[in-house]
């Protein structure tokens, strides 16, 4: 039934605002979770998962940061057990590709016993816009690790377009959506793009894991730099250095180009210093 609403965890993060906001353009009834939000969600206090699921139709579940932190998994097989107490017909899982704890949490709303959307991402675009790559990009340098290894990254309006049709369209039950951006890029790649969106030099600094680990606690704590550091061991490996048709499968079209998303955030001001 269209009149009970749509749970969106995480509706302050990267995605979730992104979802919430396309839901609510298509006129759809939608509950916004966040700590600080009307339906208080937050994963550090399982007291307030079932008040959020309560009535909800569907919900689109992100962990922060994400699924490889110590103890995400056992947390999202509650989530689940509550969901399914709760009668929600459907849940659309945020994964990540190539990440082992990301897999563990997707077999976990597999077996759920609820209808389950699984939509596992490469690297966010939107990382050097809008997370924790943004004040480097700003001082003209993209310190990353991994070499010359080449990542499919995706634009996260693809993400949240995908997520947006498995929630309203008929279809999308049971499929797995592995999506990634139209092209396998390098770190060096990505920083002449930067450099051509915003008309100046952007250079890529090959760093080891240890340097990526020390820059990203500097900007965001410990806690985030300890998550990002294990993914990227994990994933900057070549594992990921193919692309994937998820997104043309989910949608029937092509994924966002990179280039496309540097024009659009350079001319949002993404970098401009007040921003």
């Amino acid at each position: 039934m269209q009149d009970r609403p749509i749970l969106v965890i995480g509706a302050t993060g990267k995605t979730g605002h992104r979802v919430a906001t396309r839901l609510e353009a298509k006129g759809l009834p939608v509950r916004r979770g966040a700590r600080s939000s009307a339906a208080p969600f937050d994963w550090d206090s399982p007291v307030t998962w079932a008040p959020a699921l309560r009535g909800a139709r569907a919900a689109y579940v992100t962990y922060f940061p994400d699924l490889a932190f110590p103890g995400a998994v056992d947390k999202l097989e509650s989530l689940c057990e509550t969901a399914r107490d709760a009668d929600v017909e459907h849940l659309v899982l945020l994964s990540g590709r190539g990440e082992h704890h990301a897999r563990l949490g997707e077999e976990v709303v597999r077996n759920s016993g609820i209808d389950f959307t699984l939509v596992r991402a490469a690297w966010f675009a939107q990382n050097f816009s809008e997370g924790y790559l943004r004040d480097a990009v700003l001082a003209g340098v993209l310190p990353m690790p991994g070499g010359d290894i080449a990542e499919p990254i995706i634009d996260i309006d693809d993400i949240a377009d995908v997520v947006v049709a498995a929630l309203t369209e008929d279809g999308h039950k049971g499929e797995l959506y592995e999506v990634t951006g139209p092209r396998l890029m390098t770190f060096a790649d990505m920083a002449a793009e930067l450099s051509q969106a915003t008309g100046r030099e952007i250079r890529h600094i090959p760093i080891s894991f240890e340097d990526f680990h020390a820059n990203i606690a500097e900007a965001g704590g410990t806690f985030v730099a300890d998550v990002f550091t294990a993914i990227a061991r994990e994933t900057l490996d070549g594992r990921n250095a193919a692309t994937t048709d998820g997104v043309k499968r989910a949608l029937g079209r092509a994924p966002r180009d990179f280039a496309d998303f540097a024009r659009t955030a350079a001319r949002s001001r993404a970098w401009s210093a007040a921003a």
